[in-house]
């Protein structure tokens, strides 16, 4: 039975943001705990009444303090660049390559001795914690690139296939047609060019290339991904033995919901999360 585009369409999600898609509390506790023992020690210049001086003494007796710095300015460089009517300077903190004293300039200038002294923090452990936990948030990009093919990898092995043996995780052209003897050529555009499926899945009958995305919002990734996408369709049906799939989901298709709609029209095997529910890969 032929589906309608639009009900299809109309399933698409909001988000797939699981429930380690929002913060990496084992990568924040690890990096927190690498510089934990410099923070201590510099936490004993919080509420400093002669914080310069102070500073001085401890940089004197554990120098390696210096390297739990730039994060306190939510730095995760080793090096941080400052310019003004001063000068140009590019202050190292794993190995001290300015004097003391331009250390404390750059304590002050940036408002560090301020913060410290003042008590407008209590913590310094704590206060690395939560500059890293909004660091972190800036890996939600990466994250979320993987939620859908960790999704779909999900029903796949609750179908009952088995990694290594009947699918397999990002498999170049060249190897399927090794492993399966398969002449691919008319994807790889006669062995010139080489693309890597998400996913293969091998079934009785067929080797299944899989890909997979998830677009929460719109931009020009889109129709190229769904004309690109297309294209490969139609190479594929030249070759026996051989289906592309594609699960993709997300409210950003609506922006590009007319080459998605090209794609659909030519593409059996194109499912979104409401079909992966649905057991749809029991039926390949």
């Amino acid at each position: 039975m032929k589906r309608n585009f639009n009900d299809w369409l109309g399933e698409f999600r909001e988000s797939i943001a699981d429930y380690s898609y929002y913060t990496d509390f084992p990568k924040i506790h690890k990096n927190v705990n690498a510089i934990k023992l410099e923070l201590n020690i510099l936490n004993t210049l919080v509420g400093s009444q002669n914080i310069e001086k102070e500073f001085d003494d401890l940089i004197a007796k554990y120098p390696e303090t210096l390297k739990c710095i730039p994060i306190l300015l939510a730095v995760r460089s080793n090096e941080i660049y400052a310019i003004d009517e001063d000068g140009e300077y590019n202050y190292n903190f794993n190995k001290m390559n300015y004097s003391v004293e331009q250390y404390k300039l750059f304590m002050r200038k940036t408002g560090l001795f301020d913060l410290i002294a003042n008590h407008i923090i209590s913590n310094l452990v704590d206060y690395a914690t939560g500059v890293e936990t909004g660091l972190d948030s800036n890996g939600r990009k990466n994250r979320g690139g993987h939620l859908m093919e960790n999704l779909v990898e999900g029903y796949i092995q609750k179908t009952g296939y088995i990694k290594g043996i009947d699918y397999f995780k990002e498999m170049n052209l060249s190897e399927i047609e090794s492993k399966w003897n398969i002449d691919l050529s008319a994807i790889s555009n006669q062995g010139k060019a080489e693309k890597r499926f998400d996913f293969v899945i091998k079934t009785d009958n067929n080797i299944y290339g899989v890909e997979t995305n998830f677009y929460g919002s719109g931009g020009s990734k889109l129709n190229e991904t769904a004309r690109s996408y297309k294209t490969l369709t139609l190479e594929a049906k030249t070759i026996d033995g051989f289906k592309f799939a594609w699960f993709t989901d997300g409210k950003g298709w609506n922006s590009a919901r007319n080459n998605l709609e090209e794609t659909f029209d030519v593409l059996d095997d194109i499912y979104n999360i409401n079909d992966l529910e649905n057991g749809v890969i029991g039926r390949f």
